[in-house]
């Protein structure tokens, strides 16, 4: 491969199946840019990557820069990948992606049986009208030659229901013998529903038992001295047999179906989890279980148990059937649970033969392929994690790093984040949001002192909070103790509202190595909050983002280390920069968000929420009531007291909070009853 490239984008491309499947291409960042299906992933894959390669579409070469990552889904037949490509293609929207980026599907092929004359028509969305629904077809052509064929040899209507009304003369299908002319002629019912049945069993691939119905009415009507009816009956079989091409049939409510494979190696297992909805494979899920002494029957209990039973999966989103490479332990009582669980039956098979089994093959090949993969991305993050050891020359390998950024709009609504990556991948347990509480507006410096004081002082589990230096190195002297964290200030779990942690007394660990989104400035403010509580062991670097000439001619990116003046340079490829990178660009994104939350919160908070000893549910009637917080404001003493539920405790508290009307002021002498 002759562009630069990281080691692990170019191990993951060598190490490439040559399966049918689809393949993700990612940017730095891990969004989704571009999504392809590929008779053989590997050639296809690896094309994308050749500067001499024939591929002269326009975004090509922009590709080539922006891809950092990939990803690959083993399926079963190109048409599997077709189908799974257009899936994955809505879901993530890629920006490289132009063709089905609506929310357009593929072609199905409907017949109505509740129609007076049913007919064979194109739809794109199926729906659950009691129609079939034969497909989906992942071309058009495919489709339309089906329907050519079913004209051709089939005589049904091919007009829709307004023409069929309105209609007083046959059309050129009826004069071409493809179509009997119910719209304007007497049409035997049941010689038209014997047409009918036989495209429902060429649609469904049952040429079999198609040819021997075919063979019997041809007969039959020869013996009937009906001879242009059987000769409609030979030309039909010939066609039958002369196309034996199966079609997999689509309804509505076809089955839905999860199906798990499982790969093993001594102690390690990898379980895949296929979902196919409505006949289509629409997701895969991965999952590596270590530690795993077990029997294969156990663990995959086990993983089903918990799977199905912590609520990754909800029960409106259970299937009809699981479909499992062998039989867990009690296999009876897992069928029940989930039946019980769904609301109505679930079924549990291990399939043998036919397709089933053709789609528990498929997911065994996946585990297997996702096992590989993530064994040499395991080995791949033990080679950075000991290169950035020794970069940084930091006393032990970085299992754990975690990041802090400050975020704020103009000054408000400050909020820090830490977040944590633990192998390289985000350990989102230990993402922790920070509500800027006792800095001035603007004041990144301390801010960020505040914030991780706060962390630090859980991280060590002291009791009492530290007192903010009068001057922290390198950076703006600090106002006072008052940017002490109160020890029953509390960080939030990700996820959550920037709120106080219930737990005030929990301790957290520290990381291997914190690094903080800055220059020598940035990291001095850490060092200060850091040797304040006595953590002088802990390993902290600063990353920050400069301009490498005078003239800005590019910009790099620097780590800046305790006690050395000047910032080591680390190439843009490498895999050091790629791990402190991400942590660092995950924690802009989550002090971002927390930012968001926070400002959300403040802008449609209302005013009678900072009422002190108002609470939510005065609040609620008082609202109810009045009808505004206008009209709060505005109300009489009397009739506040006439809100149901209020007292006059409540309206001590809006006194002490608004002032009294004018009509009651002067009721009053000038003061407020």
């Amino acid at each position: 491969m002759s562009l630069d490239y990281s080691e692990e984008l170019q191990q993951k491309l060598a190490s490439l199946a040559t399966a049918h499947g689809c393949y993700l291409f990612k940017d730095g960042a891990g969004e989704v840019v571009y999504v392809g299906k590929a008779k053989s992933l590997k050639s296809r894959v690896r094309s994308y990557f050749q500067e001499s390669g024939s591929d002269n579409r326009y975004f090509i070469p922009i590709l080539r820069r922006v891809v950092a990552d990939l990803e690959t889904i083993v399926t079963a037949s190109e048409k599997e990948a077709a189908v799974l490509e257009n899936e994955l293609i809505k879901r993530y929207q890629p920006r490289f992606n132009v063709k089905l980026r609506d929310d357009k599907d593929f072609l199905c092929l409907r017949l109505d049986r509740g129609a007076d004359w049913p007919r064979l028509e194109m739809v794109r969305r199926p729906a659950p009208d009691g129609a079939r629904y034969f497909g989906p077809y992942h071309s058009a052509t495919s489709a339309r030659r089906t329907l050519g064929l079913v004209n051709k040899h089939f005589q049904l209507r091919t007009c829709t229901d307004a023409d069929l009304r309105s209609r007083r003369r046959p059309c050129l299908q009826y004069q071409i013998k493809r179509c009997p002319g119910p719209c304007v002629y007497p049409v035997d019912a049941a010689l038209y529903g014997g047409q009918v049945r036989a495209v429902e069993l060429f649609l469904d691939g049952r040429h079999d038992e198609l040819s021997r119905e075919l063979e019997e009415r041809m007969r039959a009507a020869s013996r009937g001295m009906e001879f242009e009816l059987a000769a409609l009956y030979r030309d039909q079989l010939r066609a039958v047999e002369s196309i034996r091409q199966s079609q997999r049939v689509v309804t509505v409510h076809d089955v839905d179906q999860d199906v798990v494979g499982l790969f093993r190696q001594a102690e390690i297992c990898e379980v895949v989890v296929l979902e196919v909805r409505g006949g289509r494979l629409t997701d895969s899920h991965s999952f590596s279980l270590r530690g795993s002494e077990l029997p294969d029957e156990e663990v995959l209990a086990g993983f089903l148990g918990g799977y199905y039973g912590d609520e990754l999966v909800s029960a409106s989103e259970l299937p009809d059937e699981l479909l499992l490479p062998l039989a867990p332990d009690a296999l009876q009582g897992l069928e029940d649970w989930l039946t019980e669980r769904r609301g109505r039956k679930l079924a549990v098979l291990v399939p043998k033969r036919g397709q089933r089994a053709g789609l528990v093959r498929m997911a065994l090949e996946n585990a297997a392929h996702a096992f590989a993969e993530k064994q040499r991305a395991q080995a791949e993050v033990e080679v950075r994690l000991e290169e950035l050891r020794e970069k940084l020359r930091l006393p032990t390998v970085p299992h754990y790093i975690e990041c802090c950024d400050i975020s704020h709009l103009g000054g408000g609504d400050a909020v820090g984040a830490i977040v944590c990556l633990h192998d390289g991948e985000p350990h989102k347990k230990r993402y922790k949001t920070f509500r800027v509480r006792t800095t001035e507006s603007g004041d990144d410096y301390a801010a960020m002192y505040e914030v991780l004081a706060r962390r630090f002082l859980r991280g060590r589990g002291a009791a009492e909070a530290p007192t903010a230096p009068a001057e922290a190195p390198a950076a703006p002297a600090l106002r006072d103790a008052s940017h002490a964290p109160d020890a029953s200030d509390a960080p939030e779990p990700a996820g959550a509202p920037v709120e106080r942690s219930a737990a005030a007394n929990e301790t957290w660990e520290l990381p291997d190595l914190l690094v903080v989104d800055g220059g020598r400035g940035q990291l001095g403010v850490a060092l200060a909050a850091a040797h304040d509580l006595g953590l002088h062991e802990l390993c902290i670097v600063g990353l920050a983002k400069e301009r490498e000439s005078v003239t800005g001619e590019k910009i790099v990116d620097r780590v800046y280390l305790p006690g050395q003046k000047n910032g080591i340079l680390l190439r843009p490829q490498s895999a050091s920069l790629y791990l402190l990178a991400r942590a660092r660009d995950e924690a802009h994104r989550f002090a971002n968000r927390g930012r968001e939350r926070t400002g959300t919160k403040r802008r449609l908070r209302s005013e009678l929420e900072s009422v002190k000893g108002l609470g939510p549910a005065a609040q609620k009637a008082l609202l109810t009531t009045l009808g505004s917080l206008a009209a709060v404001r505005a109300a009489s003493d009397v009739e506040i007291l006439a809100v149901p539920g209020i007292q006059k405790r409540h309206l001590a508290a809006l006194r002490r909070a608004f002032e009294a009307p004018v009509s009651e002021k002067d009721a009053s002498g000038g003061r407020s009853r």
